[in-house]
């Protein structure tokens, strides 16, 4: 498949390309779908560069033009060669691919971009903002910290969102969950009230953030500015946006 202008920028930012098989699907909610993998390589050439929250861009034909969306790896399993991948479906090309994906079906992936690099000193606490797209790197994160309390801001969109795997410990965590409203302003509102009481010390907080890329850009500043967040204790990334009508793009 031809990846267009971006699969040449990507080239030139000597991205890796890989081949995925599906292994098989299962439908985890009305509106969410687990789909594993073989790797294509993918696992043994990230070899010690494997980290929390790491994604891969998948390529999709679209009305018959690429089109990439990232994803964060599940459970991936080196020895195996194996992950999962989770799609928060809705319109659009990829979840369009999701739901029928099959086993022996392929698709392409692109590997370049990814990076976490683990807070320092550690976190006493990790406080955490996302949504069903974002949810395997905050299920990711919260499993690279085992010992780590940590307070989850959770956006939903659909009443199935209740049921979607988030893991937590109820000794350790604990979730807050907010209906989608007026394009993010509800959880704006509920972050900006509630999160200063659990960041006294700006300096040793640290805030990790995932949403739409709009609410992601308002929460980041006000993360930076307002509250007084050093950059390396906020980590934050736009996982997606409304597009016009209000579907998610």
């Amino acid at each position: 498949m031809g990846k267009g202008w971006e699969g040449v920028v990507l080239k030139l930012l000597r991205a890796k390309d890989f081949t995925f098989t599906v292994t098989g699907a299962e439908q985890v909610t009305a509106d969410y779908r687990r789909i594993g993998f073989t790797d294509g390589g993918l696992l043994a050439a990230a070899g010690p560069s494997l980290h929390p929250t790491m994604w891969v861009r998948l390529w999709f034909q679209d009305h018959g033009k690429p089109h990439q969306r990232a994803y964060t790896l599940v459970d991936p399993d080196p020895a195996a060669g194996t992950f999962s991948l989770e799609f928060a479906l809705h319109d659009g090309a990829a979840s369009n691919w999701a739901r029928t994906a099959a086993p022996g079906d392929t698709i392409e992936a692109t590997v370049q971009g990814t990076g976490f690099v683990p807070p320092a000193p550690a976190p006493e606490r990790l406080l955490v903002i996302g949504d069903a797209a974002s949810l395997p790197a905050v299920n990711s994160l919260l499993d690279a910290y085992p010992d780590t309390p940590a307070t989850l801001w959770f956006e939903t969109q659909h009443a199935s969102d209740a049921e979607l795997p988030v893991r937590l410990d109820p000794a350790r965590h604990e979730i807050r969950r907010i209906a989608r409203e007026r394009a993010g302003a509800a959880l704006v509102e509920r972050v900006k009230a509630e999160l200063p009481a659990l960041a006294p010390d700006p300096a040793s907080a640290y805030v990790w953030l995932a949403c739409d890329t709009a609410t992601t850009r308002t929460l980041t500043g006000w993360l930076r500015k307002d509250l007084g967040l050093p950059k390396s204790r906020v980590n934050s990334l736009g996982y997606w946006r409304d597009a016009p009508g209000g579907a998610a793009a």
